[in-house]
């Protein structure tokens, strides 16, 4: 019974989780390094994480660093980034490459608001299928005599507030990203 509900809680926070990282790939015109964190660079016939062949450093506030452990991949690098979807230019000057972040419009700014939206409103999808599955569960116990019905209606108690504290989370994590991208 217990399980049910910490098994719908475990999945409920990697639901959060995977929205937080969603989040950290929408740019919010400064620099953050989880921009690249899908970039996958060819690396002796491999496609490797970026983050696995370069250190990434943030030297100003809108300026992401890439300086590669081997020298000789410059080029790959630079190609990776340029075939990639950040839409950002990188700046190759033979040793490192610079990728300066552009100011957003307000115009850009409230689209990728609504993009946080979107992913938040995905997210509480997720929990929603997470708390119907829970329920299910308990009721198929409680239909098989494994609980009573008064148990049932409490652990339904418990895998509601669960879910409460989890959109809570969801709306928060979305409401610091729309403040983030909407401040000037």
């Amino acid at each position: 019974m217990a399980d049910v509900i910490s098994i719908a809680k475990e999945k409920m926070k990697k639901a959060e989780e995977s929205l937080q990282r969603d989040l950290g790939h929408i740019r919010a015109g400064r620099a953050n390094a989880s921009l690249l964190d899908r970039i996958q660079v060819e690396y002796y016939g491999a496609p490797t994480p970026l983050n696995q062949l370069a250190s990434i450093t943030i030297p100003e506030a809108r300026v992401l660093m890439v300086t590669p452990f081997d020298k000789s991949i410059l080029k790959d690098i630079e190609k990776a980034l340029l075939a990639s979807d950040i839409g950002i230019s990188p700046a190759n000057d033979g040793n490192v490459i610079r990728l300066v972040i552009p100011q957003l419009t307000e115009e850009r700014r409230k689209e990728l608001s609504k993009e946080v939206g979107k992913e938040a409103e995905n997210a509480k999808i997720s929990i929603r299928n997470i708390r119907r599955e829970a329920m299910d569960d308990l009721r198929k116990q409680e239909k098989n005599g494994d609980i009573t019905e008064d148990e049932l209606r409490g652990l339904e108690k418990d895998v509601q507030n669960v879910t409460d504290k989890s959109v809570k989370n969801i709306d928060k994590l979305a409401d610091d990203k729309s403040e983030e991208l909407l401040e000037v």
